[in-house]
């Protein structure tokens, strides 16, 4: 357990320990979720890229895609048909 204490102006020092557990720096945006009458404090960062992750779960299974090679394929297809479509132009 960590504590800080609020200025006058509202601001909060956030302690060394919470800022390396959630991988903070500086000009790092900073998400505070509630959560009942809990209020969590998360790397607007890490939640963008979950958020990314949960959107894009099981598309690779859609596309038959299994392993490494199979993206290097689906992007040189994908390469190649953009290709064509700038021929076409």
């Amino acid at each position: 357990m960590e504590l800080a204490k609020v200025t006058s102006k509202g601001q909060v020092t956030i302690p060394v320990a919470i800022r390396k557990m959630l991988g903070i720096r500086e000009g790092d945006k900073l998400l505070f979720v509630e959560e009942g009458k809990k209020v969590v404090l998360m790397n607007a960062s890490t939640d963008a890229l979950l958020k990314a992750q949960e959107a894009f779960d099981g598309v690779a299974e859609e596309l038959g895609i299994k392993n490494e090679q199979d993206v290097v394929n689906l992007v040189k297809e994908i390469r190649a048909e953009k290709g064509e479509q700038y021929k076409c132009e």
